[in-house]
């Protein structure tokens, strides 16, 4: 199977759980219409299936990784509304379609990522396919990865940086924390969950590491050379907005020469795992080739 098929039939098992979870909340109606909006817009659902993917390299039953993989998506498209907000990024357009605050207004798009955020813990917590200490783990690195050591933080340094010139090294601060959280919480909770023992993790941590800057340079260079259509939101909004890129910093080639380091230290992490998953391998070069 190529590696674009089991993306799409991940992409579909995921698709179906999410919106089995969101039909079940029991919210006002235009509050869950809301919901149902921002989750059936789609989306890559990449990090859920580096989760489902990293947990398939020790075990093949995958129904103790499915509520974690649905809870990641749903934290990451919680941060994507408030990240889409007029005093974040101010984006009109995400994922093909008006951003929910454009659709909606402003208080329901908080609410609406409000939600999204603590459903993700109550599925976590609820879930009759995990043990507690499981439990117990996915809920730590999660709030880990997306709290003020992680995604808020990152935000927040990215904002700041906005009209100012930083180096190369607070720039990648800055993405470990916004992007590389996230990711390597799927990774490190997938390999957890399947088995893998504390210094594969520890490997598997460092992977996730460079493929999260992997990915950071190649969405700053899809804002430069993207298409707008396939990307489902708009090109140019970091160089509107004056904010610290790859590309403003190394210039194009610099950022490209940057991106490949990068893959190229994941690929070594990766095989320092000692982990029989070639898909982990295909992913590096998913997520650094990326086109949307």
């Amino acid at each position: 199977m190529t590696i674009n098929r089991f993306i799409l039939n991940k992409q579909k098992l995921i698709d179906k759980k999410l919106i089995e979870l969101v039909e079940e909340l029991e919210a006002p109606s235009l509050l869950k219409e809301a919901i149902e909006y921002a989750i059936k817009a789609g989306g890559k659902r990449l990090r859920p299936i580096l989760l489902m993917s990293t947990y398939e390299g020790f075990s093949t039953e995958l129904k103790k990784a499915t509520h974690p993989a649905v809870a990641l998506e749903l934290i990451h498209t919680y941060s994507l509304i408030h990240d889409d907000l007029p005093a974040m990024d101010d984006d009109d357009l995400r994922r093909g379609q008006p951003t929910l605050h454009r659709q909606f207004d402003e208080a329901t798009a908080i609410l609406v990522g409000d939600g999204l955020l603590t459903y993700a813990f109550q599925l976590i917590s609820s879930s009759p396919f995990l043990e507690a200490e499981e439990k117990v783990y996915v809920i730590q690195q999660l709030s880990q990865a997306s709290g003020v050591n992680g995604m808020v933080g990152g935000q927040y340094l990215d904002l700041k940086a906005e009209n100012e010139e930083i180096e190369e090294h607070e720039l990648s601060t800055i993405h470990i924390k916004k992007t590389g959280a996230l990711i390597q919480a799927a990774i490190k909770i997938g390999a957890y969950l399947g088995g893998a023992t504390p210094p594969q993790i520890e490997s598997l941590q460092t992977f996730g590491y460079y493929l999260g800057l992997t990915f950071q340079v190649q969405d700053d260079l899809l804002d430069v050379e993207g298409d707008s259509n396939e990307l489902g939101k708009l090109t140019g909004s970091d160089l509107a907005r004056n904010k610290s890129t790859y590309p403003k910093l190394l210039g194009l080639q610099g950022a490209k020469d940057q991106k490949n380091q990068y893959m190229d230290k994941a690929k070594e992490a990766y095989l320092s795992s000692n982990v029989d998953q070639p898909r982990l391998l295909e992913l590096i070069n998913v997520f650094g080739n990326r086109s949307n």
